[in-house]
């Protein structure tokens, strides 16, 4: 299945993907001798299919900057998510494994007034489970009582929406708003259900709360078993309406979809009151900032996110942008004076990139997550990136947030019942007309590998620029010393 969207800027739901599978080898035992490792990627590269479809490529043993194939590997190509391998390896040797973002609650005592801070810090593993948490901490307080609620959401500064993302993408649960109060990933998930022929689409959402809050547009409608399929979902860019269009066949599978919360820091203080009362503690008044303001009380209650070490498997095994934007403006937050927390991590992650003597001619960013069409990186810059973490004292941490091909995360379903199975950790990146995969694979009897596939651009179906870059990575397990 696939979800993207429409020139509308709605959530579009394909019910077929051809040719998904790895690519199939019939000589998988056969070897490459390093001397034939160019002919072998050469053959893929100039297939017919892919004449006008632009490569970049770079092969290096581990430990050894001499490329054993190179093609086009110092120019820019759109990285898609692979940018996620250069946020994450910043962020892992600036702000440590065991690196955690809190969120905190202050008490103060003003005018006689009972007020409460919550501050937060860009938490964003932080569900409803925490704000139980949360208010339980403020019930074992003996609080009652709250005559003012302020939510602060100026930890991070700027735009919470990527002003280089395309418009469309920000309506979909992937394209979520990046602010300081985070609540279950700032993105709402429903199921939309085919119902007797004839009958609107049925809409079920994850938490059922949420029909409460969101107006549904359906136009939808459920049709014959021979008819053809095809469904879209978005939502208004500043008010709560969902809007559903199209059909799906009477009995075929239900399809799930999540779409992005348009005012989120409201929409975490609103959810966080209705937890209060269910707590027994009353709030009187609720006020959301963007400007920073000092509590200067006491913090009387307190969540943590998982350690870095755990959040970076999210974010690239899983390939979570918000995950990725959020590392990107924690490394941002050292610099206190910055307008802007995003541009403040991108000088960030390039200063780290200085120091580890990356040429900062290779890459240009613009996001952490790799969702921007604005961002240009070259296979060359990511090897490097590989190669200096293989030798971090993360590299273990590192690496196991990697996907591990036909086992989990975005590799779960490649590689299977190939040579690469359970032998490549990487991480791969798609966006219309751009695909990438790039990390280590193991080779058992000789030094591991380490490349960087950039694919962009393409006019073939996506399935097809994939078994093509699939079977250069399966040739790459075929490599031998000989």
């Amino acid at each position: 299945m696939i979800i993207r969207l429409n020139q509308a800027g709605l959530l579009v739901v394909l019910c077929s993907w051809l040719g998904l599978g790895a690519f199939p080898s019939s000589a998988q035992d056969a070897a490459i001798c390093t001397s034939q490792l160019r002919d072998s990627i050469d053959a893929v590269l100039n297939r017919p299919e892919l004449r006008r479809t632009r490569w970049g490529v770079l092969v290096q043993s581990l430990g050894d900057p001499q490329p054993l194939y190179s093609h086009n590997a110092e120019q820019y190509f759109v990285p898609a998510s692979n940018v996620k391998l250069l946020t994450t390896a910043a962020a892992l040797e600036q702000l440590g494994p065991d690196f955690r973002i809190r969120t905190s609650i202050y008490h103060r005592n003003f005018a006689n007034q009972q007020t409460l801070y919550i501050v937060g810090r860009g938490d964003p593993s932080l569900t409803d489970e925490d704000l139980v948490s949360l208010a339980q901490q403020l019930r074992e307080r003996g609080i009652t009582t709250v005559d003012r609620l302020i939510g602060d959401d100026s930890y991070f500064q700027g735009d919470s929406i990527n002003p280089t993302w395309e418009w469309e993408d920000i309506q979909a649960g992937y394209g979520a708003p990046v602010n300081s109060l985070i609540l279950n990933q700032n993105a709402i998930g429903l199921t939309v259900i085919p119902q007797a022929l004839g009958q609107p689409l049925a809409v079920r959402w994850d938490d059922p709360a949420e029909s409460i809050m969101w107006q549904v547009q359906n136009r939808s409608t459920t049709v014959p078993v021979d008819a053809t399929e095809f469904l879209t979902v978005g939502r208004d860019l500043s008010r709560s309406v969902l809007y559903v269009h199209g059909q799906l066949r009477v009995g075929s599978a239900s399809e799930p979809v999540a779409v992005s919360v348009p005012q989120p820091a409201q929409r975490f203080m609103q959810r966080f009151v209705q937890i209060l009362v269910t707590q027994g503690i009353q709030v009187r008044q609720t006020i959301v900032t963007t400007q920073f303001t000092d509590p200067q009380g006491l913090e009387i209650a307190a969540v943590e996110s998982p350690p870095l070490s755990e959040l970076l498997v999210e974010t690239n095994r899983e390939s979570n942008n918000l995950y990725a934007e959020v590392l990107l403006r924690s490394l941002g937050k050292r610099n206190e004076e910055a307008t802007s927390t995003l541009e403040a991590g991108i000088a960030a992650l390039e200063m780290t990139f200085n120091g580890w003597g990356i040429n900062p001619d290779s890459y240009a960013l613009v996001d952490g997550s790799g969702l921007s069409r604005h961002n240009l990186v070259s296979p060359e810059a990511i090897v490097q990136t590989l190669q200096i973490m293989a030798r971090s004292s993360n590299a273990s941490t590192y690496r196991h947030s990697l996907a591990l091909a036909g086992v989990n995360g975005t590799l779960q379903n490649r590689f299977r019942q190939t040579l690469v199975e359970q032998k490549l950790r990487g991480k791969t990146g798609q966006l219309r007309n751009a695909m990438a995969l790039s990390g280590y694979l193991e080779l058992g009897h000789q030094s591991a590998l380490v490349f960087s596939l950039l694919v962009n651009p393409f006019h073939q179906a996506p399935s097809q620029v994939q078994t093509s870059l699939d079977a250069i990575v399966e040739q790459l397990a075929q490599v031998r010393s000989c």
